[in-house]
């Protein structure tokens, strides 16, 4: 026999995850949050790499119960975000990489489409930015504070990779703004989405 209950899978799963844990210093909500990117990946291994600062998930969870604007870097990410728990917040969500304004600039001034996607982002007046792909968004989103271009409530910041994934989440924790990161290459856009349904799911429920 085997369980068809989503609801239930989902129940056991994180009860598993749980049990499986030794590192006891997060908070409670810190801990949901760790708990949801483990059971997004099946990797245990995040128990030990995520980092909070500033009193992350409470801010992030004041922000989405009151409604925010959220930027995500990738489509994956977009897609991930539970909308419904979304909708219930009052937030809305943005991924500019399709947009033709995205494009032309990064052919223009050489760059990814994720670093000029940030530069919209920031004078749309985000409140949020996920970043889950592209380390270059995020070193973006670092200069743009620097020049006081924007103030985000918080950051979640979790690019995959080998080519400055790691230097450029150690680079976020240098600003004193909440953030959520992992520190090393581990992370990706489905890491990202977890982060933000975590939060939404303590802000307002699913």
């Amino acid at each position: 026999m085997y369980i068809n209950d989503p609801a239930e899978i989902e129940r056991r799963s994180m009860e598993i995850i749980e049990q499986g844990m030794k590192n006891k210093s997060y908070e409670d909500d810190e801990l949901n949050v760790v708990k949801r990117m483990i059971h997004t990946t099946g990797d245990p291994g995040y128990e030990d790499i995520a980092v909070f600062k500033n009193n992350a998930v409470k801010i992030g969870i004041a922000a989405l119960k009151h409604g925010c604007s959220i930027f995500t870097d990738t489509r994956m990410a977009w897609s991930g975000i539970n909308k419904r728990a979304l909708e219930r917040s009052r937030s809305d969500l943005k991924c500019y990489i399709d947009d033709e304004r995205v494009a032309k600039a990064a052919v223009q001034n050489g760059t990814t489409r994720s670093y000029a996607a940030v530069d919209i982002a920031a004078a749309d007046g985000v409140d949020i930015f996920v970043i889950g792909n592209a380390p270059t968004a995020l070193f973006r989103v670092g200069e743009l504070i620097r020049e006081r271009r924007t103030n985000p409530a918080l950051i979640v910041g979790v690019p995959v990779g080998f080519v400055g994934a790691a230097d450029s989440k150690e680079y976020i924790r240098g600003f004193d703004v909440p953030s959520i990161t992992t520190s090393g290459t581990k992370g990706g856009s489905s890491v990202a989405a977890s982060i933000i349904n975590a939060l939404l799911y303590m802000a307002v429920g699913r």
